[in-house]
């Protein structure tokens, strides 16, 4: 794994030391001498991790990392703290300050290359997906993210541990201190996918490393991250007192976070509210992508798709067995009147409606997009020739038996609908441009020949 990484301490000695530990592991490493030079760096440089001793004579680590989370450019950047200080307060005063570890000197190297891995996958999926989501809306394909919401749900905590015992002494601590629902659960619920539709799902999974034998809860921390449910559910892990091999290990396989035995309920707390602080982060970001990728493919005035998606559809469909692909060009006929008598606001409400019954008259599969204009298209997977014509019969009476409320101080107008289709025979090797073009002018022909009619378009050309 490739990143640039700041070590930041003010003994030259120290900094030698860890960057040719880094070094070996195909790190990219820069070095700071003293807290200002950190902040400088990290604002300039932009590195992927900094590594940050507390003890410094022109600033304190504690406070060079507030500053960083302060700093919505350098925010992202994940922090361990690395100090000879062994002691809870100091712990405590570095988890606080936003740090997203805490080690202790002499560092474990198996440790510290585990966690450093650990995070800098956390911090490059967050980074893709905030890159993604701006890509979006430089194309224009959805809106800036929003602001963080105070108004979101508590969060969901599971403690999964050997027994109860454990457990209800964890939750105890913690039903005051995280602000959300916390529930002990054994290993069994926290493997089921239950309440994932209506969002009752974890948002973080606290688990020993030992439940009824030894490394099941390591088990559990993967069989978690292969589920789609829980893939991007939080994790940390809690192990005995110093088990650093072990903790590698769940680091590698996904864990979030570890912690070890006894467990201080304060840290417990405090790391559990930092990565309830990220998932959401991340959840907010996905939920920005997928609203993006669904308004590029998306006819934002009657939201059915648009002729991207229509024909990226249709080539799939061609490309399938079965008793071949119908399509249907399907254009509103005489529509600029309406715009010319009513306005352009009315004929966008006609749009709207004509959308909705159309969709009322299509199976679940069925393909129904807008191309443009009052010019829609209708593509059946698996149809035939008297399936294509009773379904283009359907949809053309859907339209014009009953008139629309285009003014409510006038009597409804009578709409109708001229449709050309074309049939394409099961991998017939046909183009999704060839089949579209030989419906198009199959309609041209419905238009010529009185309109409000259904023409079957011939065979396509040797």
């Amino acid at each position: 794994m490739t990143g640039r990484i700041l070590v930041v301490d003010d003994v030259a000695t120290n900094r030698i030391v860890m960057k040719v530990k880094l070094a070996a592991a195909c790190y990219a490493v820069d070095q700071a001498d003293s807290g200002a030079e950190a902040l400088r760096l990290a604002a300039t440089c932009r590195p992927d991790l900094i590594l940050l001793d507390v003890l410094m004579p022109d600033m304190s680590g504690l406070e060079v990392c507030r500053r960083l989370k302060a700093d919505p450019e350098t925010a992202d950047i994940p922090v361990i703290l690395v100090t000879a200080l062994s002691d809870r307060a100091s712990k405590m005063a570095g988890l606080e300050a936003g740090a997203d570890d805490f080690l202790t000197k002499p560092v474990d190297e198996v440790t510290l290359l585990a966690r450093v891995r650990s995070l800098l996958r956390a911090s490059d999926t967050v980074r893709e997906l905030r890159e993604r989501g701006d890509s979006s809306v430089g194309m224009g394909f959805a809106e800036a993210m929003a602001g963080f919401d105070t108004k979101e749900r508590p969060g969901r905590i599971w403690l999964v541990a050997p027994g109860s015992k454990g457990a209800v002494v964890w939750k105890t601590a913690l039903d005051d201190q995280v602000g959300g629902e916390v529930r002990v659960v054994p290993r069994e619920i926290a493997l089921t996918e239950i309440g994932v539709d209506d969002g009752e799902a974890a948002d973080v999974f606290v688990i020993s490393a030992d439940l009824a034998h030894r490394n099941e809860g390591l088990r559990l921390l993967s069989d978690l991250r292969s589920r789609a449910a829980t893939r991007h559910a939080a994790t940390l892990m809690v192990l005995p007192d110093g088990d650093s091999e072990r903790a590698a290990i769940a680091l590698d396989l996904g864990a979030s976070d570890i912690l070890y035995e006894p467990v201080d309920t304060q840290e417990l707390a405090i790391r559990i509210r930092a990565q309830l602080g990220r998932k959401r982060q991340a959840d907010r970001l996905r939920a920005s992508l997928r609203a993006g990728l669904e308004l590029a493919v998306t006819d934002s005035l009657t939201g059915l798709h648009n002729r991207r998606y229509a024909l990226f559809q249709l080539e799939r469909m061609l490309a399938r067995p079965g008793r071949g692909v119908a399509v249907m060009m399907l254009d509103l006929d005489h529509f600029k009147g309406i715009n010319d008598r009513h306005g352009h606001a009315a004929g966008d409400h006609v749009l709207r409606l004509v959308a909705r019954r159309l969709r009322a008259q299509l199976r679940s599969g069925d393909l129904l997009a807008r191309i443009g204009g009052e010019e829609f298209l209708v593509a059946l997977p698996d149809a035939d020739r008297a399936d294509a014509i009773e379904c283009a019969e359907r949809l053309r009476s859907s339209i014009a038996d009953t008139p629309f409320d285009v003014d409510r101080d006038l009597p409804a107008t009578r709409v109708t609908l001229s449709v050309g289709l074309a049939l394409a025979a099961a991998a017939s090797g046909e183009s999704p441009g060839s089949l579209i073009d030989r419906a198009d002018r199959a309609l041209y022909g419905a238009k010529s020949h009185g309109r409000d009619q259904v023409t079957l378009a011939g065979l396509p050309a040797a």
